[in-house]
């Protein structure tokens, strides 16, 4: 079964939208600073219902080049998230293996 991009309405497999949503819409993903901690924390929100996910990055407290050299990557997990909850809470890929 197929995903639905929440962005721009294109439908494709889980594997397709998932690089589709990190290479298309990463400006989709916040960054902010953690006072306390240093860390930088990566949020994406779900269009559908405002639910969202935080993911803290570490290693860019030390290495500021760190989200530079791992954008992409970084996308693609926070971009996972979002599709593990588009198909449990929205019903999106349902019948996918």
């Amino acid at each position: 079964m197929s995903f639905t991009c929440p962005y721009c309405g294109l439908r494709a497999d889980r594997g397709t939208m998932h690089a589709h949503l990190a290479e298309v819409h990463g400006d989709q993903i916040a960054f902010s600073l953690h006072e306390r901690s240093g860390y930088t924390i990566a949020t994406v929100t779900c269009l559908l219902c405002s639910a969202s996910w935080e993911q803290p990055i570490r290693k860019a407290r030390r290495d500021p080049r760190f989200l530079e050299e791992y954008a992409y990557e970084i996308r693609l997990v926070l971009f996972d998230l979002l599709l593990h909850h588009l198909r449990g809470e929205h019903g999106e890929g349902g019948g996918e293996r």
